[in-house]
């Protein structure tokens, strides 16, 4: 008899066990609608003030025989996974999600194809100061086979006395040099209404660290056809990253590429913190290029080299550098930037490393 009732007992527990487990998928649907309305409606997922008022009710009308805390548990393990379930809806949501996307994104740049597997280096002076400077730096790149000229026409500078950069004229002068050598410019663009302007010299709209919340900038660079590459913030987060790309791309623009150039922590041996970690997870998390911008992540001459391969072997698409005629007299970054010479053995060592494959050109 007792061996009856307790098989009974089982399969009364297996059916509330599946009512149990119907009841919660129930409610992860509610919870996947309600996620849906938040998003529109730019509310954030996470209400403590919901959560709270939900565990009071749930402790109200507990009957036991499970105590209060251990209820109370149960229930907030239920509320994480439900949270953590609107977390994946809404990146399979994004246009920029791997989810949304398999394939990685390429992008044309002249002969060279970012995200293409061929990793690229992108090259040039912090601040563009004269035409016979870009010139210098261009005719380098060119003998080293590097295709990419960047070069600061507009310089968002962290004091208002530091040189603020040549503005317009600079970007002829980096459009006048770029043809001259058969490269492509990328250049930063710092307002929103110089954007169609900048579309006349450039064929990479840059957004810098300091810009990447700028969403006015963002939207703006998402209704033009021409690429861009957007700077991670100098404290943001892989997430807050991810929805600034997404909304270039939301704006009709899919030409765009990712920057890690360090973070601001408490460490003071570097520049910023070089965050290595970020190039795999964005390219897990997203099908966008990944470029490293081993000048700006680390501040030092020295350790160029070793960082940019760290770069290249956790799978980027690409390393920014900065070049300069004459560091010692450059108007902005003058202690990080290289010379023609230094650039010359780096571009040498990397390629020898393996890392890099891109051929120099037979003269």
């Amino acid at each position: 008899m007792s061996n009856e009732k307790l098989e009974q007992l089982r399969s009364d527990l297996d059916a509330v066990n599946l009512q149990i487990l119907e009841l919660i998928n129930r409610r992860a649907e509610m919870v996947q609608e309600i996620g849906k309305i938040k998003l529109k409606q730019g509310i954030n997922r996470f209400d403590p003030e919901r959560e709270r008022q939900m565990l009071n009710l749930i402790i109200e009308n507990n009957k036991g025989p499970f105590e209060d805390g251990t209820i109370q548990h149960l229930f907030k393990q239920i509320f994480k996974a439900s949270l953590e379930l609107q977390k994946d809806d809404n990146s399979k949501a994004l246009l920029v999600s791997r989810k949304k996307k398999q394939e990685d994104t390429v992008v044309t740049l002249g002969t060279a194809q970012v995200g293409g597997g061929d990793p690229v280096l992108v090259a040039g002076p912090c601040s563009v100061e004269s035409y016979e400077q870009v010139r210098q730096v261009g005719e380098a790149l060119k003998a080293n086979g590097v295709t990419l000229l960047r070069g600061g026409a507009f310089k968002p500078r962290t004091s208002p006395y530091d040189f603020q950069g040549l503005g317009e004229e600079g970007l002829k002068i980096l459009r006048q040099v770029a043809d001259e050598f058969g490269l492509k410019v990328v250049s930063e663009i710092v307002t929103p209404a110089d954007i169609e302007m900048a579309t006349r010299y450039v064929d990479v709209i840059q957004i810098g660290a300091r810009n990447m919340q700028n969403f006015e900038l963002l939207k703006a660079a998402g209704r033009v056809k021409t690429p861009v590459l957007l700077k991670r913030g100098l404290s943001a987060t892989i997430e807050e990253f991810i929805y600034a790309a997404e909304y270039i791309v939301s704006g009709g623009n899919d030409q765009v590429m990712l920057c890690e150039r360090g973070i601001r922590t408490y460490e003071k041996a570097t520049r910023n913190t070089l965050d290595i970690s970020a190039v795999p997870i964005l390219k897990q998390e997203t099908h966008l290029p990944v470029f490293v911008d081993v000048t700006h992540s680390t501040g030092r001459r020295d350790i160029l080299l070793p960082t940019a391969k760290a770069a290249l072997a956790v799978g980027a698409d690409g390393v920014m550098i900065e070049v300069h005629p004459d560091p010692d007299v450059a108007l902005s970054d003058a202690k990080q930037q290289i010379n023609i010479p230094q650039f010359n053995e780096f571009v040498s060592k990397l390629r020898e490393s393996g890392l890099y494959k891109q051929s120099v050109p037979t003269l």
